[in-house]
């Protein structure tokens, strides 16, 4: 028999741990053992979504740790203390999913991979690797369709991040405003703003998309409006050997890109010395030129069958096949894109290009 992975959900300062948890819940090996947040109020609707009894429920992390001692923690601290909350989960010996981004900066990124050791399994999750049209265009890069990769244009982002709850549950004008003082996406000590929140997926999956390789030069410019301490828009140019790509983060596109894609749209436009691809979020298909078809033709996105649907799935199903983390959610490829958000940020506080940071 399969065994059952014991989960627990641990800060709730990210809405989408309440998405996570979902999946936890789907999972039918996967049973969640705790949830912890110091308000209670963040997990109120977690309890209620998943049936969770009350000794089930902590605002201690160590009281959490030691009652339930879960295989896999699911974490979404604010982006200023992932490294705090890896080295905080790590002793008790769980793997790790921390959802995106990886962190507020390189050191506290190489802080989380000290903690974690080589025994405990750490997945960065990008909800953006689990989506049909991107998958799809790896795959066509892998097969060589597009021959070598030169440049992804990136745009990406929504209305805002308090513009939703779990699930998309969407909250009006007067609560993000009402929200926006107290909120950290709103607070440069923790890692607020557009860049930080957005970037990394672009320059993550970018570098997936590129084979890994690492620009050679990055420049930056964030516009900051009146009255705010963090960015709402920002534009990445990364300079690499064989060319220059672009990467946009967006907090306040004209819609939300899961309802109605704006525009410009999001997601990505890779091109490559033979072809060209255009991935945008949420589509069913992608558009493809070739040599042999350079008016360019739509393309169904590949279907997602289990264990490759999600985080849970994905690594649950790595650690029973005892397989390396790979893709976006691998460490190692998620460094190289912490690299590119660190040198844009210094970047554009320092108003000059920067040769890529180490």
């Amino acid at each position: 028999m399969s065994k059952t992975w014991q989960i627990a959900g641990i800060d709730f300062e990210h809405m989408h741990m309440g998405d996570n948890l979902r999946m936890a819940f789907e999972h039918p090996n996967v049973e969640i053992v705790g949830i912890c947040d110091p308000n209670p109020e963040k997990m109120k609707q977690s309890i209620e979504n998943f049936g969770l009894s009350s000794q089930a429920v902590f605002t201690d992390y160590r009281s959490c740790m030691e009652s339930t001692k879960p295989d896999i923690v699911l974490l979404c601290p604010a982006t200023g203390r992932h490294a705090e909350a890896v080295e905080q989960i790590a002793p008790f010996g769980p793997h790790i999913i921390m959802e995106k981004p990886y962190a507020s900066s390189l050191a506290e990124a190489d802080r989380m991979t000290a903690a974690m050791g080589d025994e405990r399994r750490l997945a960065i999750n990008w909800p953006l690797a689990w989506f049909p049209p991107h998958i799809t265009a790896k795959r066509l890069i892998d097969e060589g369709r597009i021959g070598d990769v030169l440049e992804v244009h990136f745009y990406d982002g929504n209305r805002g991040p308090l513009w939703h709850l779990a699930d998309k549950v969407e909250t009006t004008a007067a609560e993000v405003d009402a929200r926006k003082p107290d909120s950290w996406f709103y607070d440069a000590t923790l890692g607020g703003g557009s860049l930080l929140d957005y970037l990394g997926y672009g320059t993550t999956l970018g570098t997936w998309f590129q084979g890994g390789r690492l620009p050679l030069e990055v420049t930056s410019m964030m516009y900051i409006a009146e009255g705010l301490e963090v960015d709402e828009h920002s534009i990445t140019i990364a300079r690499y050997a064989h060319g220059l790509s672009k990467f946009e983060t967006r907090w306040g596109t004209f819609t939300d890109p899961w309802t109605h894609q704006p525009q410009p749209k999001c997601g990505f436009v890779i091109v490559g010395s033979e072809g060209t691809i255009a991935n945008y979020d949420y589509e069913s298909t992608i558009r493809v030129q070739s040599r042999q078809h350079p008016q360019g033709f739509d393309l169904a996105v590949d279907s997602l069958n289990a264990p490759f649907q999600n985080p849970i799935q994905y690594l649950v199903h790595c650690l029973e096949n005892e397989l390396p983390i790979e893709g976006p959610l691998d460490p190692v490829i998620c460094r190289v894109g912490q690299q590119i958000v660190d040198t844009a940020f210094q970047s554009a506080k320092q108003g000059r290009s920067l040769p890529l940071l180490t």
